[in-house]
């Protein structure tokens, strides 16, 4: 009997396509890259047409040895990475790897881990796609081109350690521009006027001051409103204008890798890294009881909305079972162009619509079901009906000024049914049902208020408004914009507090060095055009070596200019009030893996540090000492006394100077789907959310900045512990 082995990277997915196939295959994973340029050198021969140098992965010796060997044993090898540019770079390593026969047809691929989809595969292998590998290689040269001389420039000039890189560099100057944008804003002061107004039988609207004199009302400041409000004491307010329509909202498109990250940052308060990170554990398989492990959803990495007709057609009858035949539309809708994207795959969507998150719930971890049901909530109302909405718009005739009122009443849920989608802006106001409202009838006013208001400057990133912003320009692709995020933190040019980004001193020093000296690799829109290009080294419409050879030219003669011309440049430090203990030098502000800490500028003389805790004005309940912010050895924010360690008490959350009303135990401030409450650190004595409103919230102390460089928390006591 001929035997055919499959290669993958991963053990989760070797296990999952592994009950797919018969006795006549088996399965072995590559542990994902087996092959990568030297970190320890250069590694690619510019003299010779950009030529790599790759070398074995450390601690990958003995899977390939494992793999020849499976190699031998077979009479056929089937290369099943993930379908996409680097999955085809993984299985063309693994073919020079092994020695085997470029020609032949050994590359499979499939987007979800399904019985049809794997066989299918199985039964229709290609060639390796040297476009697709090409285009990765170029991007990895790339990147080495840009690192490897870059990098070492900014330790000469400013200092060791730093390192820049072609598409992180963008992102970072995106959050240093939005921080001097904030910081150069002027803000304007306007005034809004909103009238209360009745009807003849007592019911009671509002509307909001629209025009004055036919042209859009803008109020200045405070004189100018009390004018309007003096001449509107003795005018009568008469309905000018009903205008009633039907309105419908859509379902928002199937989610794509980008989306994806944005809705579980806003949704769920993920990371982009974790999203990913538990997608790809969705699509390699969780074990579900008898049925063994199953692929739950379709390949994470993908910039299409293109949902297959089988899957569409399942939907539809889903929904028309659950819900009705109304929720099932009459006309399949379509995305709406986009930009350039490559539409290798179809959107994220479930592999099975009928698998319901709750009926799997018992079989995946909190994280897991969280990100599974917002992918399965996501596609199901993708494929419903729009919600219809009865709007009614009414305008107020008061002497040269025009009041407006808007009201809106849900008629039909359609996919609000299912999902609402997120967002990134505040939420607007609700609109409510208006009274029975006919034109030129009488109003009386019963009250005007006046607001001040002051124009804001545009808000700091978070994961979802970056990654959107990256998307929106064409920097990154789908599979880059989880490492971008991580990269950018992890070299310290930026910090996320509060899920907002800010620059650090660092960050903004290197993003102005290159604008001076590297105004290419930091400009976005040559990024994006870079990205373009090897789209089309994929598709075949242009060389990978040109590429390289067009980028690389330039790039050397301003990199040398830079060599001469750039002085060496200082990162001031922030100094505190604290001394060192041991030397007696006040100690400054650092940058570690997790933010700021504190150490002496004596350096390596003395190596004095120690963290940076942040009061929270909170006593501690079990000894009376300052509760403070510190951080576990894996960089999560918890709460603990300051007489630590005489005093072990600890929290996860936030603590507040509320006592609980039932048993007098501390509160603490949690967040629960985006909203802050109230929680009892009792666990076992009542129930324990309080919504955190009027009073409460005035008194709870708003969290500052994130601190750094604390000891773990390891061996602590956990009292009041709430994950």
């Amino acid at each position: 009997m001929e035997k055919t082995l499959v290669i993958v990277e991963s053990p989760a997915k070797a296990k999952s396509i592994s009950k797919f196939l018969g006795r006549k295959y088996f399965v072995r994973a590559s542990m994902g890259h087996v092959r990568d340029l030297p970190k320890s050198q250069f590694g690619v021969d510019i003299e010779n047409g950009f030529a790599p140098k790759y070398i074995t992965i450390r601690g990958k010796g003995e899977i390939i040895k494992e793999l020849r060997s499976a190699v031998k044993k077979a009479d056929r090898v089937l290369l099943a990475s993930d379908p996409d540019r680097e999955g085809e770079a993984i299985a063309w390593h693994l073919l020079n790897l092994l020695e085997m026969d470029a020609a032949q047809p050994c590359r499979i691929e499939f987007n979800e881990i399904t019985k049809q989809a794997v066989q299918k595969a199985v039964q229709n292998p290609r060639p390796i796609d040297m476009n697709r590998v090409n285009a990765q290689q170029a991007r990895r040269i790339l990147d080495r081109l840009v690192g490897y001389n870059l990098s070492p420039l900014l330790w000469r000039k400013v200092k060791k350690g730093l390192s820049a890189g072609r598409v992180q560099s963008v992102a970072v100057r995106l959050i240093v521009d939005r921080e001097e944008e904030i910081g150069a804003f002027v803000p304007e002061e306007y005034w809004t006027l909103t009238a209360s107004l009745q009807k003849e039988n007592g019911q009671t609207f509002t509307a909001k001051l629209h025009k004055i004199a036919n042209e859009r009302a803008q109020v200045g400041d405070a004189a100018a409103m009390q004018k309007i409000i003096q001449e509107l004491e003795n005018v009568a307010y008469r309905v000018a204008a009903v205008q009633r329509k039907e309105k419908l909202r859509h379902a928002p498109l199937p989610f794509i890798t980008s989306t994806l990250q944005q809705e579980a940052s806003r949704k769920l308060n993920f990371t982009a890294r974790k999203t990913m990170l538990l997608a790809q554990q969705l699509y390699e398989g969780i074990e579900l009881g008898s049925e063994g492990p199953v692929g739950l959803v379709t390949y994470i990495r993908t910039d299409s909305s293109r949902v297959s007709e089988t899957a569409r057609q399942e939907a539809a009858q889903y929904i028309s079972e659950r819900y009705g035949s109304s929720y099932v539309p009459e006309k399949v809708r379509k995305a709406p162009a986009r930009g350039r994207i490559q539409d290798a795959h179809e959107a994220i969507r479930p592999t099975a619509v009928y698998r319901e998150p709750d009926a799997i719930k018992q079989y995946l971890t909190t994280d897991q079901y969280k990100l599974y049901r917002l992918i399965w909530s996501r596609f199901v109302a993708s494929q419903m009906s729009p919600a219809i909405y009865d709007t009614t718009t009414v305008d107020v005739a008061a002497g040269k000024y025009l009041f407006r009122a808007s009201g809106a009443v849900l008629r039909f849920s359609g996919f609000m049914q299912v999902y609402i989608e997120g967002t990134d802006e505040e939420e607007k106001e609700t609109l409510a049902e208006l009274p029975e409202l006919v034109e030129k009838e009488l109003l009386k006013q019963v009250g005007l208020e006046p607001k001040q208001h002051f124009t804001q400057p545009p808000p700091r990133y978070t994961d979802a408004t970056l990654i959107k912003a990256l998307e929106e320009k064409g920097i990154g692709r789908p599979s880059t914009y989880a490492p971008i995020v991580e990269t950018i933190l992890k070299r310290g040019y930026v910090v996320r507090e509060k899920k907002l980004f800010y620059p650090t001193e660092l960050g903004i020093l290197v993003v102005h060095l290159l604008k001076d000296y590297f105004p290419r690799i930091i400009d976005v829109e040559f990024t994006a055009s870079v990205e373009e290009k090897l789209d089309e080294v994929e598709e075949g419409e242009q060389d990978w070596v040109k590429l390289l050879e067009e980028f690389y030219g330039p790039f050397q003669e301003t990199l040398n200019r830079a060599e001469e011309e750039i002085g060496r440049l200082e990162v001031a430090e922030e100094v505190s009030e604290e001394t060192c203990p041991q030397c007696g030098r006040n100690l400054v502000y650092k940058m570690g893996r997790f933010g700021k800490f504190l150490a002496c500028p004596g350096f390596p003389e003395c190596r004095f540090t120690k963290p940076l805790l942040e009061p929270t004005g909170v006593p501690c309940p079990h000894c009376g000492g300052e509760m403070v912010q510190r951080r576990s050895k894996k960089g999560r924010v918890f709460y603990g006394c300051s007489r630590y360690p005489q005093c072990e008490f600890v929290v996860w959350d936030r603590p507040t100077r509320e006592k609980c009303p039932v048993c007098g135990s501390m509160m603490v401030l949690k967040s629960v789907r985006g909203q802050e409450q109230l929680r009892c650190i009792n666990e076992t004595a009542h129930s324990r959310e309080t919504p955190l409103t009027g009073a409460a919230a005035a008194k709870a102390p708003a969290a500052g900045k994130a601190a750094a460089g604390a000891k773990p928390a390891g061996g602590r006591k956990k009292a009041g512990t709430a994950m």
